[in-house]
C-alpha cells in the first residue's frame, strides 16, 4: 500500500493475537514498528519475525496501566525510529471465570489495561501526532462490548 511507505507503526499487546498480526502487517508493508507488551518472550518473538521481513523494529516491555510506561514507550519510539505515524492501542485483557467472582484486584487489573491503557496511549502519542500534522489512531475494543458471553454479565 503505497499510503504505508515511508510511515512508522507503534503497537500495543504485541507479543500475539491482533496486535502481533498487525506488526507483522505493518512489517510487510515496508513499515517500521515498534513494539510493546508485557509478555517478553512473545514480545521477542514478534520482534524476530518483525526484523526477519526487513524492516526496523524495536520491541519494549510496557504495562499500558503505567502512564510513565506508555510515555517512555511513545518516547523511545521516536529516538529509536522517528515519527510515529500509526498508533495501535491494542493491548487488552479479559477477566476469569463469571464476572461476580473477580476480586476488585482482578477489576482494577482489566480496567487498567483495557481502558486506562487506551487513555494512556491517546494521551502519549497524539500530542506528537498532531504536532507532525499527520497520524492515526486504532483502538482496539472487545466484542464483549456489543455481547455477552456466558458468565460475563
Amino acid at each position: 500500500m503505497k499510503m504505508l511507505e515511508g510511515r512508522v507503526a507503534a503497537v500495543t499487546g504485541a507479543a500475539s493475537g491482533l496486535g502481533r498480526a498487525m506488526a507483522l502487517a505493518f512489517a510487510g508493508e515496508g513499515m517500521p514498528v515498534a513494539l510493546a507488551d508485557v509478555d517478553e518472550p512473545g514480545l521477542k518473538s514478534t520482534l524476530s519475525e518483525v526484523q526477519s521481513r526487513g524492516v526496523r523494529a524495536f520491541a519494549m516491555r510496557v504495562d499500558v496501566s503505567k502512564a510513565a510506561q506508555v510515555d517512555g514507550f511513545a518516547r523511545r519510539s521516536a529516538q529509536e525510529l522517528g515519527a510515529i505515524h500509526v498508533v495501535c492501542n491494542n493491548a487488552g485483557v479479559s477477566p476469569l471465570g463469571a464476572v461476580w467472582e473477580n476480586t476488585l484486584a482482578d477489576w482494577q487489573w482489566i480496567l487498567g489495561v483495557n481502558l486506562w491503557g487506551v487513555i494512556h496511549g491517546v494521551r502519549a502519542f497524539v500530542p506528537r501526532l498532531l504536532a507532525q500534522g499527520e497520524g492515526h489512531v486504532v483502538n482496539t475494543a472487545s466484542v464483549a462490548g456489543l455481547i455477552s458471553p456466558p458468565g460475563m454479565g
